[in-house]
Order: structure tokens, then sequence, then C-alpha cells
């Protein structure tokens, strides 16, 4: 936008049509042209190649024409993981079951050695029938983590028997392209998820 003071007047010009849109009207983080991922728009975009709880192998290119809402977690996860999954759950019955329809939400283990695919098969769709949990190797899981700059370790308080893990908290949402366009915080309200993921459905 660009102001100009004519004669006392304050005169109002929009820049249109110079390759650059205004961003998203969104609650959560339009990151469309964020210089961090857009590189990758010149090698395909963002890659993912893992399996679901199903037992089918998958990739982006699987949820073609669908939002994709990529969370990286892991079930034994106490705080964050349940509650990103239920904010997303309660987010999609807020939007209308027409475009609650086009929206996939992914949940991909960064606990491979837990999380089997049982365990995500009985864990994932728990907050909804739709939601897919996807796992891999851990050479797999590390590759797609660095796809989206996610961070991840283990974590073993003093004399616990068992281990938690320390993950990057916040979700990516992908465009129907494939395009990654959005960042949606940890305890972001199902509203303002619900809202951002209308606004992105139809901006196209």
């Amino acid at each position: 936008m660009v102001l100009h003071r004519i004669g006392g007047l304050l005169l109002v010009l929009l820049l249109v049509g110079c390759g650059a849109k205004a961003p998203l009207d969104v609650k959560g983080t339009d990151i469309t042209n964020s210089a961090e991922f857009e590189a990758a728009s010149t090698t395909g975009g963002r890659r993912l190649a893992l399996t679901d709880h199903n037992g089918r192998p998958v990739t982006l290119a699987s949820f073609k024409g669908k939002l994709v809402v990529l969370f990286f977690g892991y079930t034994h996860c106490p705080d964050v993981c349940p509650t990103t999954l239920s904010d997303m759950a309660q987010a999609l019955k807020l939007l209308h079951t027409e475009d609650a329809g086009k929206v996939q939400v992914l949940f991909v283990s960064v606990d491979p050695e837990r999380d089997t695919p049982e365990m995500l098969k009985a864990y994932v769709p728990y907050f909804q029938p739709d939601f897919l949990g996807l796992y891999g190797t851990p050479e797999q899981v590390a590759r797609a983590s660095r796809e989206f700059k996610v961070v991840y370790r283990k974590h073993v308080e003093p004399g616990a028997t068992d281990y938690l893990i320390d993950h990057s908290a916040g979700s990516y949402v992908l465009d129907a392209t494939g395009r990654l366009r959005l960042y949606l915080p940890f305890k972001l309200p199902p509203a303002d998820i619900a809202h951002d993921l209308a606004t992105l459905l139809r901006a196209g």
C-alpha cells in the first residue's frame, strides 16, 4: 500500500498485479512466502514418504485436492499431542460438513521405537475417525522432520524407567496443491483453527 498526501487529502493507492498477494487474514501465521520454506518451491515442494496406520505408503501427493494439517508427535505424549488432536477434531466440527471433508489431518510419529502401526491405529482415530497416523524408520522420520523444520529429541527424567520426547508443538497446513501455507501454534483455539482452514479453502 502507498500513501500520498495531495492538497491536504490523503490518497490511498492499492498496488495490485505486482506479483505479491496480501497475507491471508488468519489467526495463525501465513507462511506462504516465508523465505525459510520458499526454497522448496524450486525442488517440487515439501516431501513426505511414510506409511499410514493402515499399512499404506503415502506421500503428500496422496492427499492432493485436500488441505493437509500436519503435526509431529507421539502417542505417549502426556499433554501437547492429545490437546492438539482434540483441538483439531473440535475445529473440524465447527466447519461446514463439505469443508471438513476437504481437510486431512496427519499425525507423524517421532517415536518409531514405541509407536507401532497398531498403536497409532488405536490412538489417532480415537480423536476423529478420518485422522491418519504416519510412521516410518528412524531415518524416514528424521528426513520428514527436516523438511518441515521440526525438531525432537528423547528426554529421560532422572530415575524414570521410560522416556519422553521433546518436540516442536505447532502444526503446518498445506493447501490443495501441496504448497505450505499456514503455521498453527500450539493451543490455538479450535474456533481460530476452523477460521483459518475455512479462509484457506476459500483462498485456494
